[in-house]
């Protein structure tokens, strides 16, 4: 019992204030705002205003603070209860490098709005504006956003946490000839004028606000999804992700209705900076998943999932991302199972584990427990594999333990009971002893604290094992031995065990096996960006420089993190790489995100 009564107060301690906002949002929040805003291509900024309807909690209360990073303020106004506005005092906090700074607004009286008047940083961090050159069409400019975790605030000076939730409208102005779309209602803008409205009536965090600008196309795919793309990638995407009806179908049967309308898909430019972001009724997602074979589309499961897991139920800080990621993880996986079989999902678990290994031999013990204080760092460095497969395999042990009927009950009412809620640990921990725990011989309390705040794996950890993945080890074994490629019998092999093998090669392969590798199958030069970079990772630490021209290219086309930061850092660490990884960057980073730059800056010490 003293244990117990130890972990939760460690966990309450943890999560009680949200360290990576400056707002004072226990005092007066805004449970709604209203955009208006002018996107500049020629200036690269977003200007206009945001109104804030607020909400007091305590009566003394005469100051709201927001969060800001590089916005330059106008002005601020306040309404009075009568109805007529006032120019309010405010004041910018210190900059903190990765937080931005507090914009703190005087109030006279407890007003039922304000209105900020901002203008947005040509660099803001939620924010890459394209030149038409950088985009697939070449056509048009384009612009998207990226608030999570917090970069909200680079674009809407708001309370930036995911403790608050809030619902918006908004009115986006551009360029007739391009479109503007959010995660929200985009119901309203049938036709190109330039002048865009948007509602979002269900409340949500405000990392999850979105905004893009382009030469958009829309297509269906039924009554309640479809895709916006540049012309290029519709037809591609349409085929590509067209079970996304039938994924929504076996989500919705396993965890509850749809709460959100229509699920729709936006393909970004391949500088996006993720696989894909959860924004609500409309996903961001990287065009580098459209493989031509589905094989990659387990992003959109996830991505799906998140409708549930994170959208509908939300981590209350960045300490405890588990909550958002290890539930989606475990509901993509349930829907990949379901729409592409049990021997699919079971595949991608396994190499899921194998990432996860990988990186927990990396990172420091303390930021491989579930709950991890973050406090004074940058909340992005929580999105390890740790969140997504640690948290999935929590998950996958109480299922394994109660069984997968009596667990699926479970999530379904967890989903319902905390809809539109910021959750904590704690708070989980207590619902989830009021439910499955009432059972103390199948699980104990124990056990789910060991995966919880445990470093590394739980004692209790089963891995997942595939005949499949068996088959391509014993090949390998017999071909790395041989050097006889007729060793390697790989008609059938699908994508997750050509990952699996480059994954698992030897460190004893030599860069003649791999070039003889290269030469039948062509991996250096792969339309799978799973495949390619797994692959380059193999070459750069092997020496195989015949990869070099081709990861340079690879290094130039795409942006998305998981992809590109492990090249460069495996490239400077080369001898004599630091020179080529710095010589592709300065070529690259005009394409790549401000997240993307900021991140492989950090490996290159620039």
């Amino acid at each position: 019992m003293r244990l117990l009564v130890v972990v939760l107060i460690f966990l309450t301690a943890a999560v009680k204030a949200d360290p990576h906002s400056f707002s004072n949002s226990d005092l007066v929040s805004h449970p709604h705002l209203h955009l208006d805003l002018t996107a500049d291509f020629a200036k690269k900024q977003l200007s206009g205003f945001v109104e804030l309807e607020l909400e007091w909690h305590h009566p003394d209360t005469r100051e709201l603070v927001l969060d800001s990073r590089d916005l330059t303020i106008g002005r601020v106004m306040g309404q009075t209860s009568e109805g007529s506005w006032q120019l309010l005092p405010y004041q910018l906090g210190a900059k903190q490098a990765d937080h931005g700074q507090a914009l703190i607004i005087a109030c006279q009286q407890q007003y039922n709005k304000v209105r900020v008047y901002y203008q947005t940083s040509p660099n803001a961090s939620g924010l890459q504006w394209l030149s038409a050159e950088q985009t697939t069409e070449k056509q048009q400019p384009f612009l998207f956003s990226q608030s999570q975790s917090i970069h909200a605030r680079s674009w809407i000076p708001l309370q930036d946490t995911p403790e608050r939730r809030l619902t918006f409208n908004a009115r986006i102005h551009t360029p007739k000839s391009l479109l503007a779309v959010m995660g929200a209602d985009n119901s309203a803008n049938t036709e190109r004028d330039g002048d865009y409205q948007f509602k979002m009536p269900q409340p949500i965090p405000a990392y999850l606000i979105a905004l893009a600008v382009g030469d958009l196309q829309f297509k269906a795919m039924s009554d309640r999804t479809g895709v916006y793309a540049e012309a290029a990638w519709l037809d591609k995407a349409v085929a590509e992700f067209a079970d996304t009806e039938q994924m929504m179908q076996v989500a919705g049967q396993l965890y509850g209705d749809y709460a959100w309308g229509r699920y729709d898909i936006l393909v970004l430019p391949a500088s996006f900076p993720f696989g894909g972001m959860e924004n609500p009724r409309l996903s961001f997602i990287t065009p580098t998943v459209i493989a031509g074979d589905k094989s990659l589309v387990s992003l959109i499961a996830h991505e799906l999932a998140h409708s549930w897991s994170g959208n509908l139920v939300t981590n209350a800080s960045w300490h405890e991302l588990w909550l958002n990621e290890g539930f989606t993880n475990y509901v993509e996986n349930r829907i990949m199972a379901a729409v592409f079989g049990e021997d699919r999902a079971l595949l991608e678990r396994q190499l899921a584990v194998q990432e996860l290994q990988a990186e927990l031999a990396a990172l420091d013990p303390a930021d491989t427990r579930l709950v991890t204080d973050y406090t004074g760092r940058d909340p992005d460095e929580a999105f390890t594999q740790v969140p997504y497969v640690k948290g999935m395999l929590l998950l996958q042990f109480l299922e394994q333990r109660f069984g997968r009927e009596k667990f699926d009950a479970f999530l379904k009412h967890y989903f319902a009971n905390f809809a539109f809620q910021s959750m904590n640990t704690e708070r989980f921990l207590r619902y989830l002893r009021q439910t499955l725990l009432q059972q103390p011989d199948t699980v104990s309390f124990g056990e789910v604290l060991e995966w919880l705040n445990q470093p590394g794996l739980a004692s209790t950890f089963v891995a997942p094992e595939s005949d499949a993945f068996a088959q391509v080890d014993q090949q390998a074994s017999q071909w790395q031995q041989s050097s006889d490629l007729s060793k390697l019998q790989t008609q059938d092999w699908s994508i997750h065990q050509w990952l699996h093998f480059i994954h698992q090669l030897s460190a004893s392969v030599r860069p003649e096996q791999l070039a003889a590798l290269d030469q039948k199958f062509g991996l250096s030069q792969s339309q799978n960006a799973e495949i390619a970079s797994a692959w380059f990772k193999q070459a750069i630490s092997r020496n195989y420089q015949q990869a070099l021209p081709h990861i340079k290219t690879f290094l130039l086309k795409v942006g998305r993190r998981k992809f590109v930061v492990p090249l460069y850092q495996q490239l400077a660490a080369m001898p004599g790489g630091k020179a080529m990884a710095l010589e592709i960057y300065q070529q690259a980073r005009g394409g790549y995100h401000p997240l993307t730059q900021v991140a492989v800056e950090r490996v290159l010490k620039l």
